[in-house]
């Protein structure tokens, strides 16, 4: 049974205006209509790529979304900042409308977008839970059924009788999601505000949620940059990258699509690159990663890993570690070994090469994080930008081979000094 369908849903901004326009805009769109005509300035507009100054005053916050959610699903919304996800759980939360399509629901809608949303800052917790919940379209009869429930998972019972105004942002997220979480809807739809509790919270919400799908069935709409917290908790996802809709569908394939989409270098070369890797003191000159053996990298061939870079400093130490993750952004493996373990290291060009045994990472897409320290204390510089991938495996079964995961593999390293 369907929860939630988009059809052919956009959403469009005009920059530096409050508003969709001015009257005479308003009255072209009138003159148009009246006609039988399309809106004209549904034609114009740009994608939301903010890296780039457009020449258009239209922006396509969204554009052509199509997507049908069943319920019981758990569904993540994953992409980069500006990628559309908040005005998508806008649209569905109907806080504002589209500019394009229709969006269809089956039974009601609990939202929680920002913190706090809907509390009154001169009113108690006490108060504040009552005026929540019946925005959120609960009876005060059913308030007062869930109150003490509310108030025990919000953790904030000592505070209840105070003015929210004097709660510490944590606080008010964590009253705000009680009562969305608690609200008996069909449908429960949550923005980044997780990011703003602690990590003990954050899990117990994610348990909540947990409970609200699996165990009630109730449908719910996830957003988050957190990889590992949409792995747990969904079982779908939706992937948007500047108001388009690149994929739907099992919630590994598409992260693991949005890491492939997310900049990461599989290689590197600084005299062919645009964008050079590099800060006063280290200078990333080449990066590449190739099988051990074979042709292309699977779970059987190992990794090699080499980087080349140019000491822009003499007479330091210098280490160099990485750490590697995988596309739900978990630190698998890590290493790390002097590069120049003398006072009397001179400038120039270093090369290290790492090997990664065969069977020992799984099929997935995996980046690193890189650390060039000098003397043992300051870090040098830091990277996320190179990463590879990782091909399975099948067996005669059609399988795909798993490795028995290694915690602590053998890593062969290599310096030299070009």
């Amino acid at each position: 049974m369907l929860a939630l369908k988009a059809e052919n849903i956009s959403k469009q901004y005009r920059l530096g205006e409050v508003g969709t326009g001015t009257l005479s805009h308003d009255l072209n769109r009138f003159w148009h209509k009246i006609r039988g005509k399309e809106d004209p300035y549904l034609k114009i507009g740009e994608a939301n790529d903010r890296t780039t100054k457009g020449d258009s005053e239209y922006v396509w916050s969204l554009r052509d979304i199509n997507f049908e959610i069943n319920q019981g699903d758990a569904v993540g919304i994953i992409g980069r900042n500006g990628a559309g996800k908040s005005t998508l759980l806008k649209l569905l939360s109907k806080v504002t409308k589209p500019t394009t399509g229709k969006i269809y629901s089956q039974g009601r809608i609990a939202s929680l977008l920002e913190v706090g949303t809907g509390f009154h800052p001169e009113m108690t917790g006490r108060e504040n839970v009552f005026l929540n919940g019946a925005i959120l379209g609960m009876t005060r009869k059913e308030i007062k059924r869930k109150f003490d429930e509310i108030v025990d998972f919000s953790g904030v019972e000592r505070y209840i009788d105070t003015p929210v105004k004097r709660y510490s942002s944590g606080m008010y997220v964590r009253l705000a999601f009680a009562v969305a979480a608690h609200l008996e809807s069909e449908i429960l739809i949550v923005d980044e505000v997780l990011a703003v509790g602690d990590a003990e919270f954050q899990k117990k919400c994610l348990g909540k949620m947990g409970d609200v799908t699996r165990g009630e069935g109730r449908t719910v709409l996830f957003v988050s940059h957190n990889i590992t917290a949409i792995k747990e908790l969904c079982n779908n996802a939706i992937l948007l990258e500047k108001g388009q809709q690149i994929m739907q569908g099992e919630v590994n394939r598409c992260i693991i699509e949005y890491q492939k989409n997310s900049q990461v270098k599989f290689s590197y070369d600084y005299l062919n690159h645009p964008e050079k890797v590099e800060n006063d003191k280290i200078q990333v000159k080449s990066f590449i990663t190739e099988p051990i053996a074979g042709d292309m990298i699977n779970i059987k061939s190992g990794v090699r890993v080499t980087v080349t870079f140019m000491s822009k400093l003499e007479n330091v130490d210098i280490d160099l570690s990485f750490f590697l993750k995988n596309s739900h952004d978990l630190t698998v493996m890590s290493t790390g070994l002097m590069v120049c373990g003398n006072k009397d290291a001179e400038k120039g060009d270093y090369t290290v090469t790492f090997e990664i045994p065969p069977y020992t990472i799984n099929e997935d897409s995996y980046y690193f994080d890189f650390f060039w320290g000098i003397n043992r204390s300051e870090i040098a510089f830091r990277t996320e930008a190179f990463g590879f991938e990782v091909n399975g495996m099948q067996n005669q079964f059609g399988e795909i081979i798993k490795s028995p995961g290694i915690l602590f593999p053998q890593i062969i390293h290599k310096i030299e000094k070009v």
